[in-house]
């Protein structure tokens, strides 16, 4: 089956973390990271689900690279959404009937309804009620007054207007070059895949920026920034 929005295939092989949620684990319980198993889904969903909210959250993680090129470059197994720090009440409205679950440090612990996350929380795996897979990860962007900030470097930011570009399907999706500056730090093979997918169609200024901000043990990207 094919989303109408954006032309993803929901048919598509499930790459996810292929973990487990631990036999007899009661749903609420404290749960390892290393246990929680992913169903993935296409960025589509994302705009069923927030269809209502009012503040801005975009598409972030790998699939913000596949907008930002137009075409899938590889198997994602998961969904990234992306919103501010401060605008997480606004945006859980619309999970009322989800579990979601603070990730912090290899654990997952249940936020309860209404509830806020801790401040030193940058990362919210959300499933639907009485289901084991997770589908949608949030990740959290802290922000000052019209500026993004970004978490890893305070001194880092950026205008929240130049922080997410519009796809033709209504969607929202972070700009390439600051998915690729969080992706960055303790890359993985997917991230590598991901800089190489979108290095070529960055645009001189998306390049220059990205190559300011990266930090110096990433030298391999620098290198082909120059």
């Amino acid at each position: 089956m094919t989303s109408s929005a954006t032309g993803w295939s929901s048919s598509r092989r499930d790459t996810s973390r292929s973990l487990r949620v631990t036999e007899g684990q009661h749903p609420t319980a404290g749960l390892s990271t290393q246990g929680a198993r992913w169903r993935p889904v296409i960025p589509d969903e994302a705009l069923r689900w927030f269809a209502q909210v009012s503040v801005p959250w975009w598409i972030a993680g790998g699939w913000a690279i596949d907008l930002y090129l137009g075409r899938t470059t590889r198997d994602h197994g998961d969904l990234d959404v992306g919103v501010l720090r401060r605008d997480v009440p606004v945006l859980l409205r619309g999970l009322e009937s989800w579990e979601v679950y603070e990730a912090d440090d290899g654990r997952l612990a249940r936020l309860s309804p209404g509830a806020l996350p801790g401040a030193a929380v940058n990362s919210l795996w959300c499933r639907r009620a009485h289901e084991s897979d997770f589908i949608l990860e949030l990740l959290l962007d802290d922000s000052e007054r019209e500026y993004w900030v970004y978490r890893r470097d305070a001194r880092v930011r950026r205008k929240l207007t130049q922080l997410f570009s519009g796809h033709p399907s209504g969607l929202r999706y972070l700009a390439p070059e600051v998915q690729l500056l969080y992706k960055s730090r303790n890359a993985r093979a997917k991230d590598h895949e991901d800089f190489r997918a979108a290095v070529a169609q960055l645009d001189a200024s998306a390049r220059a920026w990205l190559r300011r901000h990266l930090p110096d043990t990433r030298a391999d990207w620098i290198a082909q920034l120059a």
